[in-house]
């Protein structure tokens, strides 16, 4: 199986709402999530690169995340699908009862080793990584999210299944600034990228994306904070109420870490003005819907 690398197969859907007619502006959502069950969103383009250079050397992977990692179930699955061995390094000490994020890599193949959150911090460092991990010492190492050049690299593929659609805005959600940084590489003259970290108090955004674009010359993408939800991987009653007005308004499900924030923020944005008559705003659903499950039961009416 070579890996297909998956530009223009998604698509754009057009939303309607009061909201948008009164501020003259059009807003699409670009379907990322319906690229694939598992290896859904963004991180399918973020792992293109990393797969293509372990199936090229014949090397297994290795990378890194928490129990409800996106990153590491849709690595897990595309290893599984391309036969490359991966291990998978997890924040935190094993649970009595796993996630079923973690029992997911399982399923598909991937091996997981546990360390404590204070080692865990250390994962930047190939020296740690390598006197640590001995799954690491014959492999490609992929940083957590895809955070490297070859992650943002990925991610800009995303563009070229936008260019067709005329956007004056692109809206993400922002985990490791991978895919806000590719976007931002990719962008036409004119476009802005916008961003929504899901992490509050982020202050040192730009100095991630210039890591990911070194020696690039790009416009500065915006960044919004959002308001709705206390911090990472947290939600609360107000979130649980949006994402569901969200689905049953228009059929769309979407995850409570990252797009349902972004998609909020922005559309608090239209309401206040901020995008001008004409504009073409997408927001990229970036998939991650598996992490819904460690939700409790019944709180989502999808």
């Amino acid at each position: 199986m070579q890996i297909a690398f998956p530009v223009q197969q998604f698509r754009c859907d057009e939303l309607y709402d009061p909201l948008f007619s009164k501020h003259q502006i059009r807003f699409f959502m670009a379907r990322l999530d319906l690229i694939h069950p598992v290896v859904s969103g963004n991180k399918l383009f973020k792992l293109t690169y990393f797969l293509e250079e372990a199936q090229q050397k014949r090397l297994p992977v290795l990378s890194f995340g928490g129990a409800y990692s996106n990153h590491l179930v849709a690595l897990a699955w595309y290893c599984h699908a391309l036969k490359i061995p991966c291990t998978g390094v997890v924040r935190g000490e094993a649970a009595s009862t796993l996630s079923h994020t973690l029992k997911a890599c399982i399923h598909y193949g991937m091996k997981l080793i546990f360390v404590s959150r204070e080692s865990y911090a250390a994962k930047g460092s190939q020296d740690w990584v390598q006197s640590n991990i001995p799954e690491a010492s014959n492999g490609i190492i992929i940083p957590e999210g895809g955070y490297d050049t070859l992650g943002a690299r990925g991610a800009a593929l995303i563009m070229d299944g936008l260019k067709s659609r005329e956007a004056s805005h692109i809206c993400t959600a922002i985990g490791t600034a991978t895919t806000i940084a590719g976007l931002t590489a990719a962008a036409e003259d004119g476009q802005r990228i916008i961003g929504v970290p899901a992490l509050k108090n982020w202050n040192d955004i730009d100095d991630s994306i210039q890591h990911l674009l070194p020696d690039q010359k790009y416009t500065q993408p915006i960044i919004w904070e959002h308001q709705l939800a206390p911090g990472y991987a947290k939600w609360n009653e107000p979130l649980i109420s949006f994402m569901n007005n969200w689905y049953n308004k228009y059929q769309i499900p979407i995850d409570f870490v990252y797009t349902a924030k972004m998609l909020h923020t922005v559309l608090e944005k239209i309401a206040d003005g901020f995008f001008e008559a004409g504009s073409c705003v997408t927001c990229l659903h970036t998939g991650g819907l598996q992490g819904n499950g460690s939700l409790p039961a019944g709180k989502l009416v999808f």
